[in-house]
């Protein structure tokens, strides 16, 4: 009987050749797995039946190592010791250094950042076919992208002009409007004087406010000449102050690398020079850069200003340069 039962499950597993059956090899392929579980469901239980001791001896042993596991975890809670005190002093160093890691370039800083004009006055306007361009949609544009990589980097910026409901826009006509309103939440007056003393007796009020932190004001334009005179971005200074040039320098230094970079065939031209008579240099107590981006009135230039990747550089790079200053500083 013995014998039969062999010879059964000899023919059974390997067929009259001697060879596995197709739905044994099937068993160890996976691109046929399905196929095999349907042809050979039969066999299975079959060969599982037939070597009741295999199961058995597997049950114990894995019984056995359970049990071992068990007493491995006892012995080593046991053994277990505090940390040395060297330890502990290494654990705790690193601690700052994950904190200061965590900090972003330009915590700790404060940018007051003013877009030229608003509210009841535009600003210089500029005709582009049918459209006009006025200064005061365009430096705001330029500004806040400008305040938007600064907060990225861990900055406190004050938009000393503030529009309710312009955000960073990509259209190439930026629609006038005149509903921007100063810090905190003013009406801009029309009278050119009195809107830039409500400009800086705000900063200056932060200033006050914040005196011990790193604080720069930016303030930011668009020129109108005539209409043939193509010009680059220039920066203007208290010719008093050194960290106010020094400001200027650092941003003006990214723009003839980054059009060196971009436009190798192009003559950068824009330059820093102080401009102590202007209102907001002469008043304003932080370090002070006044920042012309072109000629509103020429050709060449609305295309610095008509295209929202355009904007988008002039703010990167200003963005990039004031890093510079904090960390060269």
């Amino acid at each position: 009987m013995q014998t039969l039962l062999l010879s059964f499950l000899f023919l059974s597993l390997f067929g009259k050749s001697g060879k596995l059956t197709s739905e044994i090899e099937t068993h160890s392929s996976d691109r046929r797995l399905s196929e095999y579980h349907h042809a050979s469901a039969t066999l299975l239980p079959t060969v599982r039946s037939t070597f009741p001791f295999k199961q058995a001896e597997k049950q114990r042993a894995g019984t056995k190592r359970v049990k071992q596991g068990k007493a491995a975890r006892r012995t080593a809670t046991k053994r277990k010791v505090k940390p040395s005190q060297q330890q502990v002093r290494s654990s705790k160093s690193r601690q700052p250094a994950r904190s200061v890691a965590g900090r972003r370039p330009l915590s700790g800083t404060i940018f007051y950042l003013a877009s030229g004009h608003g509210g009841p006055d535009p600003g210089a306007i500029g005709r582009y076919g049918r459209n006009l361009l006025p200064e005061d949609e365009y430096a705001y544009d330029v500004t806040i992208r400008l305040a938007q990589l600064l907060k990225q980097q861990g900055a406190t910026v004050y938009m000393m002009v503030q529009d309710p409901n312009d955000g960073i826009r990509n259209d190439a006509v930026l629609k006038l409007d005149r509903d921007e309103v100063a810090y905190p939440h003013q009406r801009i007056p029309l009278n050119q004087t009195a809107r830039l003393n409500q400009t800086t007796t705000a900063v200056n009020r932060l200033y006050t406010r914040h005196k011990k932190a790193y604080q720069r004001f930016i303030t930011i334009h668009v020129d109108s000449r005539s209409q043939g005179q193509n010009i680059d971005v220039f920066f203007y200074h208290h010719d008093r102050s050194a960290v106010g040039r020094r400001l200027a320098q650092h941003i003006h230094r990214r723009f003839k690398t980054n059009y060196r970079r971009y436009q190798p065939g192009r003559p950068y031209s824009g330059n820093v020079t102080t401009r102590s008579t202007l209102y907001v240099v002469r008043n304003s107590h932080p370090p002070t850069v006044f920042i012309e981006l072109g000629n509103i009135q020429n050709r060449q230039d609305q295309r610095r200003f008509v295209l929202a990747a355009n904007r988008q550089a002039l703010a990167s790079w200003m963005a990039q340069g004031i890093m510079d200053d904090y960390r060269l500083r």
